[in-house]
């Protein structure tokens, strides 16, 4: 399999994302990656990233042997990353090349920023990035984790945590909440709904849901939480309450709370607030420069609710989120 990168060349200006793979990588991760920074947007109408593979050896056997990766440019092109993705492997055990630590630690060292999906965390903290920071890893490898790594700040219940320039998902399906975070963060909320729309992927999963619920699949089919989900999408703008939603779903506010943490492990107020807040960076995306029109029409009522719910979970305010995103001024 040979895979240069998904461009002919660097194309000059965009954000460089760069994947090191090496032996017994898992192709899924490494999919997620070229699906979300490596392909072209042609319903954008730009690209998004500039995006490459590298690897320490010129053929690089994936995970159970599944198949062989070649033609990739060698691990030199890790020194040029705006975005460095490190490898993911299932033997977590197994100490990582000096070769690849080392690329890790200057990536760091220049501002690059770094990402890791599931034992890539092991990763990171192997090439000593981690010491004092937030991450998370799989919740099958958090003990071992907390054994090798004590300095590591880990949070093992969590989909993903973003520690500014050090990102870490937690397992596989995680890696795309990351690139799609990592997307909304460099992009803004209306394209990466736009690439999410493409994957049939949910738009944003908060980093704080939990890894794993007790009942993937509900026991029976009314018990879908999708219906009341779609009605409550269509009236976002609406004064919306945890008792409105149970009302709809015919069922109590405790057993509201009850399918909200099974199914989407979160509760019905944290996923309505998050929303809201999703549709009023679209709006402000599209040019809507009046704060009281985005708070009403996002359902979040008032501009200082908007200002503050915004800082808290993007970090800006909703004048430099428009400078940011807003369309440009001619």
């Amino acid at each position: 399999m040979t895979q240069e990168s998904s461009h002919a060349g660097r194309t000059a200006g965009l954000h460089r994302v760069v994947v090191i793979v090496d032996a017994n990588s898992n192709p899924f991760e490494l999919g997620c990656a070229t699906e979300v920074f490596g392909l072209r947007r042609p319903e954008i109408g730009r690209d998004l990233y500039d995006f490459g593979l590298c690897s320490p050896e010129p053929r690089t056997l994936m995970r159970d042997g599944f198949f062989t990766l070649t033609g990739v440019a060698g691990l030199e092109a890790a020194d040029t990353a705006d975005t460095l993705i490190v490898p993911n492997r299932p033997d977590v055990e197994v100490p990582r090349r000096t070769a690849v630590l080392d690329a890790v630690r200057r990536a760091h060292a220049r501002g690059a920023r770094l990402l890791g999906f599931c034992s890539g965390a092991f990763t990171l903290a192997e090439a000593g990035v981690l010491d004092g920071r937030r991450a998370t890893a799989h919740w099958q490898w958090a003990d071992s984790f907390r054994a090798r790594f004590p300095s590591v700040r880990l949070e093992s219940d969590v989909l993903f945590v973003d520690d500014g320039d050090i990102l870490t998902a937690a397992g596989s399906a995680a890696a795309l909440d990351l690139v799609l975070h990592v997307v909304r963060r460099d992009h803004g909320a209306e394209i990466a709904n736009s690439v999410s729309r493409r994957l049939v992927f949910a738009a944003h999963r908060d980093g704080g849901q939990r890894q794993f619920v007790e009942r993937p699949m509900p026991d029976l089919p009314d018990e879908s939480l999708a219906p009341v989900l779609a009605w409550a999408l269509e009236r976002l703008d609406s004064p919306l309450t945890v008792a409105d939603l149970a009302a709809r779903a015919a069922v109590s506010p405790a057993t509201l709370h009850r399918r909200f943490r099974a199914q989407l492990g979160t509760t019905p107020l944290t996923w309505l607030t998050g929303e809201r807040l999703a549709l009023a960076c679209r709006l402000i995306e599209r040019g809507e420069s009046r704060l009281e029109v985005v708070a009403r029409r996002s359902g979040l009522g008032t501009a200082a609710n908007l200002r503050t719910l915004m800082r808290r979970e993007t970090g800006i305010t909703p004048s430099a989120y428009r400078r940011r995103f807003g369309p440009a001024v001619t």
